[in-house]
């Protein structure tokens, strides 16, 4: 290195000027550390490199997704105004005298439905219309629990034994008085304080 410095000696005596005798003196000696460490990394002075705020700034600042207000608001309209279902008892008032139970987030337009004043009535209310509204229970929080307890009102009404029907009673009174004893049994097995029954007929 000591060799390499005395051959470059005359070099740095003809390119001195005191503006830039520091200058070429560092670049000269960095490039013969260079050759000798080739670890150390030569600094250019010509062509620093320099970083823009807005190259610094581009990679500090996130991505934001925008959130839309239409979208929110139905968020929110989700949350605060849950559906509420109920299960309905209907019967219809003439032949064939018959009962019908069902599940609905809307009875009023459930019951049109029935009675063909609007598209959507089930085939098996076709008959007997118009139809009227028996019980209306209220207070189920979703569509699963809602159909659990219609099934069971509807298995227990097929299962329990129809009583012989008295001479004074209608076919309705009797049909409802058959659906009732099963509607006691479905409060028996299943957790009903929750839930609200409104009689809109009333049975012996």
């Amino acid at each position: 290195m000591f060799f390499a410095f005395n051959l470059l000696a005359p070099l740095l005596q003809v390119s001195y000027c005191p503006s830039n005798a520091s200058r070429n003196y560092e670049r000269i000696m960095m490039r013969l550390i260079s050759g000798t460490f080739p670890s150390v990394k030569l600094r250019d002075h010509n062509n620093p490199i320099s970083k823009s705020p807005n190259s610094i700034k581009s990679k500090t600042c996130k991505t934001q997704v925008p959130i839309s207000p239409s979208s929110s608001s139905q968020q929110n309209s989700k949350v605060s105004n849950p559906k509420s279902w109920s299960v309905y008892l209907i019967l219809s008032t003439n032949e064939p005298i018959k009962t019908y139970v069902g599940i609905t987030t809307d009875f009023a337009r459930r019951l049109k439905q029935h009675n063909g004043e609007i598209k959507g009535g089930a085939k098996a209310s076709s008959a007997g219309r118009p139809w009227i509204c028996a019980c209306l229970i209220t207070g189920f929080t979703c569509l699963s629990q809602a159909s659990s307890f219609e099934s069971k009102w509807k298995i227990f009404t097929r299962k329990l034994p129809r009583r012989k029907k008295e001479e004074e009673m209608s076919q309705s009174e009797a049909l409802l008085q058959h659906r009732k004893r099963a509607l006691d049994k479905v409060n028996d097995s299943l957790e009903c304080s929750h839930l609200e029954t409104d009689w809109k007929i009333e049975t012996r």
